[in-house]
């Protein structure tokens, strides 16, 4: 797919993809013409690759991590620093505790949905109760 089609897919800026391109995070054949021919599998890549700059990974330590996306899964460790563990795990921690936040706060708006649309199908059924 070209570059167009992977943005509006993914809802990416085509120059964002570029970046990603430049950053080895994703891989572009080209076409004779030099357009980027995108395969497939891209558009979740860019998706994992989004989702994981949302949680404040850096592109560097990003571009380590997606081997770990693939199947079958081919990991490396000759760049594994201690500073670079650190900081995943320091990100583990923080998107764990996201986590619990968003599902607190989903749990909750989900109580409140329920009460609002149960008043509703109370005042719905005294209207029909009262009109009788």
């Amino acid at each position: 797919m070209r570059i167009g089609e992977l943005s509006e897919r993914t809802n990416t800026p085509r120059r964002l993809l570029r970046y990603y391109e430049e950053q080895g995070l994703i891989v572009a054949n080209r076409a004779p013409n030099g357009y980027r021919d995108y395969d497939e599998y891209n558009v979740d890549r860019v998706i994992q690759i989004r989702g994981l700059l949302d949680a404040g990974l850096p592109t560097r330590i990003i571009k380590q991590i997606l081997p770990c996306l693939n199947k079958p899964r081919v990991i490396h460790f000759s760049d594994a620093t201690p500073e670079m563990i650190a900081t995943l795990e320091h990100e583990r921690d923080r998107m764990s505790q996201r986590i619990r936040c968003l599902t607190r706060n989903r749990d909750a708006i989900e109580e409140y949905l329920q009460t609002v649309l149960e008043n509703d199908r109370r005042k719905a059924e005294t209207e029909t109760a009262t009109a009788s």
